[in-house]
């Protein structure tokens, strides 16, 4: 039996507690601007990646953060609810349900169907909410942007593609290569 939507009031914008009310697990829904946006399940390439900068992450983060995989909500407000692939933030800002306000950092591996999400309504909200970093994966390419807020924008600080490694030092010292993320062993 298929899980159905509640019914919403037209023309009125959904908030958090809506999205709450929403059964099916087959899917991934997020709020923008309490706007429903659904997201289908991940592919194995996708999930390939996740996997791999999570593990990276989770070696580095420091002793007051914690790195973790969708699907965790991220509460930018009462109409804006992200669940990006990978959410790093600070430990006293996960409460039970869900991390609130902005994290540390975000990683989203960009998809065919969330192309445009994953590069401009995320990394709008998350700018404006004052989020430090956002990183883009392209497991296609294969390749990594990422990105660090500057006067409440986000601005490139540093890529790659293929087999050229990235180290950085922000928001924590790690080296990837974008090959190595998304190629099976």
């Amino acid at each position: 039996m298929e899980a159905a939507l509640p019914a919403f009031s037209h023309g009125e914008p959904l908030t958090r507690r809506d999205l709450e009310s929403i059964t099916d697990e087959r899917h991934r829904y997020e709020l923008v601007d309490g706007t429903l946006i659904m997201s289908p399940s991940p592919r194995p390439l996708h999930q390939r990646a996740v996997a791999r900068v999570l593990a990276a992450l989770a070696r580095v983060c420091p002793a007051g953060c914690e790195a973790l995989p969708a699907p965790v909500d991220v509460w930018i407000n009462d109409d804006t609810v992200l669940i990006p692939d990978v959410v790093v933030g600070r430990r006293e800002a996960f409460t039970e349900r869900a991390l609130i306000g902005a994290p540390e950092l975000v990683v989203e591996v960009v998809s065919p169907s969330s192309d445009y999400i994953d590069r401009f309504l995320k990394p709008a909200r998350l700018a404006a909410a004052g989020c430090p970093h956002y990183w883009l994966i392209d497991p296609r390419t294969p390749s990594i942007s990422c990105y660090a807020l500057e006067d409440g924008a986000y601005t490139l600080a540093a890529d790659a593609h293929g087999t050229d490694a990235i180290t950085l030092t922000e928001p924590y010292p790690l080296t990837l290569v974008p090959e190595d993320l998304v190629t099976p062993y």
